[in-house]
């Protein structure tokens, strides 16, 4: 199971410890100082299949310095893919990537399971 998150993000924090505390065998990654790769982006797009929405942090600093709003509403799979590549502050987070699944954002019932 994979972890990808932000250190100082305190949502992060609380999902890493929920997942602690289960004993889970999790791999860390930083998003920032690994930042997922355009095929990674790409392949969980697809696996999701919710399209590119919820993996841009809406609510970050950077989102709304590029003024993205409007513009991810054009952007195809594979431009999302290759500008989330290209900054992981612009992805939401954490993400729990397991064998079957992909999990965007700290959501308590989930992680609880």
């Amino acid at each position: 199971m994979q972890f990808i998150y932000y250190p100082r993000c305190s949502t992060c924090l609380k999902a890493l410890k929920k997942l602690k505390e289960q004993g889970l065998d999790i791999e860390l990654r930083d998003i920032v100082q690994e930042t997922p790769s355009q095929e990674e982006l790409l392949h969980w797009i697809q696996q999701k299949g919710q399209g590119i929405k919820p993996f841009f942090n809406t609510s970050g600093k950077v989102f709304r310095e590029m003024n993205l709003k409007e513009k991810i509403k054009d952007m195809s799979e594979q431009e999302a893919a290759l500008l989330l590549s290209q900054n992981g502050m612009l992805i939401k987070r954490p993400i729990l990537v397991d064998n079957q699944n992909i999990y965007i954002g700290y959501q308590k019932e989930i992680y609880e399971k």
